[in-house]
């Protein structure tokens, strides 16, 4: 595991790190990150995999339980065509000021600025455990050329980098971490298991939920 002072780089499938969330500064919200490129430039990327006039949509979103229970889904395909709404309001974007803690700041169908997608969440004890994923909502799988990174930013601690990775599979779904939550911390489990759609990764990792189709 590579370590600096700015950040922290989950290397392998399976190994985790822990985020004491005690600490003062840690009263600020918790911001996951998806970004992605081709190399250092990011608009021959989305050039590369142009196919006609469509670019590829890369999407971020999130499983996530609450303490009492409650499961659901946060990403742009729930929250497409007027569902979505501002952070203290709940939508199918999810809300921040109050359950479920978790809110989609919204669909990036570009990511030109190269700032990606963003989910923050309340820092709190009603949340349980998440499951962040990617998927390709529009376009061929191809991985390798995204060098996606999912980057979790806590205030007062390193960030937490789950790099993707060369990866070749043909799959369009993308389970990149797990992150646990307890009273005192938060740990961040590298998966990057892949699947070929939302209900697939829910049977995998055990979370009971119903899915029907949707779209953008």
């Amino acid at each position: 595991m590579a370590i600096n002072l700015q950040k922290v780089t989950i290397e392998k499938q399976g190994d985790t790190h822990s985020i004491d969330l005690t600490k003062k500064d840690n009263s600020k919200e918790i911001v996951i990150n998806l970004n992605w490129s081709q190399g250092e430039t990011k608009k021959g990327f989305f050039a590369s995999l142009l196919g006609g006039n469509n670019a590829i949509d890369l999407d971020l979103g999130c499983f996530y339980e609450l303490a009492d229970g409650q499961k659901n889904v946060i990403d742009g395909v729930q929250f497409a065509k007027g569902n979505g709404g501002p952070r203290d309001r709940q939508t199918r974007q999810g809300r921040y000021t109050d359950s479920p803690w978790v809110w989609h700041t919204g669909d990036d169908r570009g990511a030109a600025a190269g700032s990606g997608e963003n989910i923050i969440v309340n820092p709190n004890n009603n949340i349980k455990r998440m499951i962040i994923y990617c998927f390709i909502y529009d376009g061929v799988a191809r991985w390798a050329e995204t060098n996606g990174v999912v980057t979790i930013k806590v205030s007062g601690n390193p960030d937490i980098e789950v790099e993707m990775g060369k990866q070749s599979d043909p799959r369009k779904f993308c389970a990149i971490a797990e992150i646990l939550f307890s009273p005192t911390s938060m740990q961040v489990k590298k998966l990057v298991t892949f699947h070929n759609s939302h209900s697939d990764c829910d049977k995998m990792y055990n979370w009971g939920m119903q899915w029907s189709a949707g779209s953008k």
